[in-house]
């Protein structure tokens, strides 16, 4: 049986206090399961990815080269899948002993992860409302170097290493990220 929703949200709100961290991870499980749509892949089991990808974070951040790592040994007794647990893992680039990104889940977690700070980072010039951020104005942001420096560029490429083309990763991540716009309070 693999992890439910509902449970997984759980497991995140006893490891995450922080509310930026939260919707950043709501974030990514949307652009996930906009991308698996379009990849025709689990949609469940790449959004849970993207929900679970940073539950370490605030425990590991003094420490990068652990982040992952805890996640996954906070995650492999809540039947989370070993799919999932490898791209959790090898989402850490700091890390020099993580897994080499292999799957299309790897990749575009990777991706996905680093997309959501654009769009946020574009919704605040924009009256703090994603709704009036358009494509043309993340792909106008993805091109200035110091905006949103956080979001590294490479990363957001992994999409077309997973079959996304770039174009296609800012709209799914544009639409996804507005379908729940009201949770992320954007």
């Amino acid at each position: 049986m693999v992890l439910e929703r509902a449970e997984a949200e759980k497991i995140v709100k006893e490891n995450v206090n922080g509310q930026f961290l939260f919707n950043h991870m709501l974030a990514t499980e949307a652009i996930m399961r906009g991308c698996a749509k379009f990849l025709g892949e689990d949609e469940d089991k790449w959004a849970l990815c993207g929900l679970l990808h940073d539950i370490d974070f605030e425990k590991t951040k003094d420490d990068p080269i652990k982040h992952g790592v805890l996640g996954v040994e906070i995650l492999k007794e809540k039947d989370v899948p070993e799919e999932i647990l490898t791209a959790i893992l090898a989402h850490n680039y700091m890390n020099p002993d993580a897994p080499a990104r292999t799957t299309k889940m790897d990749h575009m977690l990777v991706a996905a992860d680093a997309m959501t700070g654009l769009v946020v980072a574009c919704a605040m010039v924009k009256e703090k409302k994603i709704e009036n951020v358009s494509e043309k104005t993340i792909k106008k942001a993805f091109k200035k170097k110091g905006f949103a420096a956080g979001s590294k560029r490479e990363m957001i490429m992994e999409c077309e290493t997973a079959g996304i083309p770039y174009e296609k990763l800012v709209e799914i991540s544009l639409e996804a990220m507005k379908g729940i716009s009201e949770e992320l309070g954007l």
